[in-house]
């Protein structure tokens, strides 16, 4: 009897859910699937037949699924975050037994998932939240997992996770035991709010590109597709030379142009932003990244505005006429722009992920989490093994820019980033991210900012203190006093 059991289970068959069972059954891992929807359920069985007789069975109700996998018994759910994750544990909780697993993949709140360990060991459930990156192609064929939460889970589901995971030749599966509690799903949060902050910043590469070197589609497919041969290789630098060679099939022209410019969200980029405020921690890079969101929706308030400063002196600026443009300069330096704004995105999501491993005693091991994200993932780059390294070679770096490999890498582009920042704002172009990089960058490298200013502001009207650069302690100045005096 004990050879018919599955190896495992997972419920919730929309796409993510569907790819990654396949995954597993095709990785030689028998498995059990469920979905409420049962059309669901025979759609993902015809799929097994159609790619390789794989061995996957499906399950139109929950008793007969969970007694259909065996002891200790692991499920995966895949459902949509809040509400539906805990309706699928009552749901399937009430089948199974002391010991089992439950495993949520998806993108949930990382204290959601540590108020669920909680309540799944009062039943005596071992229970992970597993963050899951790379879409529905890494799903099907590799993602990069995180799992967080009882290493005894973990350790269940090792071997399946080992094989199931992307697999990247020179540093291996894209899997390691994240940490306890919550820290899977906080670590694939601080990815997706990465994610972001790459996202938009090669929008403006392409935005300056477009809108004062003129290139066209053709042109920035080549460019892409020539800097995915070098530093920026990278899954969303490949992709991007993809979608500007795509044609049409609804009209003339490329399809790209023909895209609505209003950017949808699912909510981990402002889970990330929150948190950053909430760690007093600065990552402008990528809450730049989430106003541009908030920006790109208010499509038809930014129609008429762009009625309105039509005139005004704005429409020099506007037209874009530049004079001439070195176009191979153009894209030299906005690939050192692009490539020193990365870094201290990266750098931003990096300090995240610390402070927050701090304030929870997860003992997070930042190297091995780029490590992780070298394959399977949406932000997967050779870029993520220079990060590895700088990790490894110290461990308690305060800040990626301090790092000397990048610290040197950062000085080469700097004069590029800045020309390009400055051709971006004269033109009357955002580059938010850039901006906001730039501006991260220049305030991290300064020994003395006019913050003794603000502080000075702060104890004139509220009597809040500073300290003093000469001798300890805090003080107080009755500083309205002294200048109302002065006056007299």
């Amino acid at each position: 009897m004990a050879e018919s059991l599955s190896r495992i289970g997972l419920a919730g068959l929309a796409v993510m859910g569907q790819n990654l069972a396949l995954n597993i059954a095709e990785k030689g891992f028998p498995i059990s699937v469920y979905n409420r929807t049962t059309s669901k359920v025979d759609e993902t069985v015809e799929r097994a037949k159609r790619e390789g007789n794989l061995h996957l069975r499906g399950f139109h109700d929950p008793k007969s699924f969970v007694q259909s996998i065996q002891k200790p018994r692991v499920v995966i759910m895949l459902v949509k975050a809040g509400a539906p994750v805990d309706q699928t544990i009552q749901t399937l909780s009430t089948y199974m037994e002391k010991g089992d697993c439950i495993i949520d993949g998806g993108n949930e709140w990382y204290e959601n998932t540590e108020r669920r360990e909680k309540a799944a060991a009062e039943l005596g459930l071992l229970y992970l939240g597993m963050g899951v990156s790379g879409g529905e192609e890494g799903a099907r064929h590799g993602p990069s997992l995180m799992p967080g939460g009882s290493f005894e889970a973990y350790k269940y589901i090792e071997d399946i996770v080992l094989k199931v995971a992307a697999q990247v030749p020179d540093s291996g599966p894209c899997v390691t035991y994240i940490g306890k509690g919550g820290s899977g799903n906080f670590v694939k949060m601080i990815h997706n709010g990465i994610e972001y902050g790459d996202m938009q910043l090669i929008a403006e590469a392409y935005d300056v590109l477009k809108s004062v070197g003129k290139l066209s589609n053709e042109e920035l497919h080549e460019v892409f597709a020539e800097w995915n041969r070098g530093e920026l290789l990278s899954f969303l630098i490949e992709i991007t030379a993809d979608i500007f060679s795509i044609k049409d099939n609804k009209g003339d022209g490329y399809l790209v142009d023909k895209v609505l410019d209003k950017t949808g969200m699912k909510g981990t980029g402002k889970w990330t932003v929150q948190q950053a405020a909430d760690l007093s921690v600065a990552a402008p890079t990528i809450a730049s990244s989430l106003d541009s969101r908030f920006l790109s929706g208010l499509k038809d308030e930014r129609v008429e505005a762009a009625k309105v400063f039509k005139h005004g002196g704005m429409d020099d600026i506007i037209s874009g006429d530049h004079g001439f443009v070195d176009k191979s300069k153009l894209i030299d330096e906005v690939r050192k722009a692009l490539y020193a704004s990365k870094i201290c995105s990266y750098a931003q999501g990096m300090n995240l992920i610390r402070a927050k491993s701090v304030e929870k005693g997860w003992d997070l091991k930042l190297g091995e989490l780029a490590r992780i994200w070298k394959g399977g993932c949406i932000i997967r780059a050779i870029f993520l093994d220079r990060i590895k390294q700088a990790y490894d070679r110290n461990s308690e770096l305060a800040n990626l820019l301090v790092d000397p490999e990048f610290a040197k890498e950062i000085v080469e582009r700097q004069s590029a980033w800045r020309r390009v920042v400055c051709l971006a704002i004269n033109s009357g172009i955002s580059t938010p991210g850039m901006c906001a990089s730039l501006a991260y960058f220049d305030t991290y490298r300064r020994e003395r900012l006019p913050a003794n200013l603000v502080q000075a502001q702060r104890d004139y009207f509220g009597a809040h203190t500073y300290e003093r650069t000469d001798m300890p302690g805090s003080f107080h100045t009755e500083w309205f006093k002294i200048a109302k005096q002065a006056k007299m």
